[in-house]
């Protein structure tokens, strides 16, 4: 696959599948706001992407761009108490766009080593800062106000993170053709294999909500965890759909389908599978120890620090927001490659999020205040963060309301494999 078919491939599906933009529709593209915005060395897909979105009879497409290294040279330079400071208007031209219906798309094409050397309260105040500012965008979002998607594109610097032993020059399109493998690009028609794909997990999901289980069990090395589901939870497979009826991808690639946790039945201990990758610093090896929903001891070989300062984000960073379930079978997985992106990562292993909740995956959650949510057992936070525990040896279960388990997972893969994704 050349360059120009990888972009042009990518674009459509980006337009087409991820966000199916509607003729009328503004975009927004954007990138990690912590990291500055979007990659300027995204520029080659944002502007296939804006020729597809204009063909697709967009009203207009514009861009957040931002700089990694001036960033980095912020995190470095100024002054202490003014990084916890950010634009006065980028959070309210976020908010406004989502409000009005439009699209937003997030391409992730960043430095998952950013701030690896910067000392962690000046890269900690800044992540809490972005955070806390674009809580009103992120609840539109959650509330599936608007078509929403995330991609991602190759960069230097995490093509290199993933392709340590490759040679410089061939890093970059070795990261290329592994998206292009994870998207289902290599198919002889894409859109038509995401359509199939998409209709294979929304079975999933559908079975998963037929048994409306109260909780979820998991066993596995370092991991013995009891995760509660809120009456009137909804499973969700890789579509889901805007307010005004949009049906749109949010992830590509995307192997899970996933629910809301309750902020307050969650106990015992959970061992990550994979590092995390936050706001350009790394956590390695980590640990959390749930009491009665909320973290109640933590460790981490690396990056102990950066887990810090995400938990005291605010008063329910702590908590569980959200719970997906991803067989380690995934082409992801299969892969064998650590990809150092969430996007990825997560779609290689069943995974939990720190933070708030997804508004949607609670019957009804969509018009609830942010009390009401909660009441229903849904959390609110200004994180969202995904981390993997999925693995070869994971077993999940799922207990009913009387108290009765069934198996769902045994070594990570389920275990109706009639309908594996």
């Amino acid at each position: 696959m050349t360059d120009s078919q990888w972009l042009e491939g990518y674009a459509e599906l980006a337009v087409r599948v991820a966000l199916n933009l509607q003729r009328g529709q503004r975009l927004l593209v954007i990138g990690p706001l912590v990291n500055g915005g979007l990659s300027l060395e995204a520029a080659p897909l944002a502007r296939r992407i804006a020729a597809r979105a204009y063909e697709a009879g967009a009203e207009l497409v514009e861009a957040v761009w931002g700089d990694e290294a001036l960033q980095l040279e912020r995190v470095r330079h100024a002054r202490p108490e003014t990084l916890a400071r950010i634009s006065d208007w980028l959070p309210a031209a976020l908010e406004q766009h989502a409000r009005a219906g439009h699209a937003v798309l997030s391409v992730y094409a960043n430095d998952p080593d950013l701030f690896r050397d910067e000392p962690a309260e000046r890269t900690g105040a800044l992540q809490q800062a972005v955070s806390r500012a674009m809580v009103p965008f992120r609840d539109l979002v959650s509330r599936n106000h608007l078509n929403w998607a995330t991609i991602a594109a190759p960069s230097r610097a995490w093509a290199g993170k993933v392709f340590p032993g490759v040679p410089e020059g061939q890093q970059v399109p070795r990261l290329r053709e592994a998206i292009a493998r994870m998207c289902r690009l290599d198919r002889p028609d894409p859109v038509a294999a995401w359509h199939a794909h998409v209709a294979k997990l929304a079975e999933r999901s559908a079975f998963l909500n037929s048994r409306r289980f109260t909780a979820l069990r998991y066993t596995g090395p370092g991991t013995d965890l009891t995760l509660g589901l809120p009456a009137g939870h909804i499973w969700v497979s890789g579509a889901s759909t805007s307010r005004s009826g949009i049906r749109f991808v949010p992830n590509l690639p995307t192997e899970e389908v996933f629910t809301i946790a309750d902020r307050l039945r969650v106990d015992g201990a959970v061992r990550s599978t994979k590092p995390l990758s936050y706001g350009g610093s790394l956590v390695e090896d980590f640990t959390l120890r749930f009491e009665g929903g909320r973290v109640a001891a933590f460790a981490a070989v690396r990056g102990e620090h950066v887990l810090r300062q995400m938990l005291a984000t605010d008063d329910n960073a702590g908590r569980l927001g959200e719970v997906a379930l991803v067989p380690h079978s995934s082409p992801v997985a299969a892969s064998a490659l650590l990809f150092y992106n969430t996007l990825f990562d997560e779609n290689a292993a069943s995974h939990v999020a720190l933070g708030t909740a997804y508004k949607f995956t609670l019957e009804g959650g969509e018009a609830m205040t942010d009390e009401e949510f909660a009441r229903a057992g849904g959390n609110t936070s200004a994180i969202h963060v995904d981390f993997m525990i999925g693995s070869s040896e994971l077993d999940v279960d799922g207990i009913l309301a009387h108290g009765g388990r069934e198996p769902l997972m045994r070594g990570g893969e389920w275990v109706d494999q009639n309908l594996s994704m």
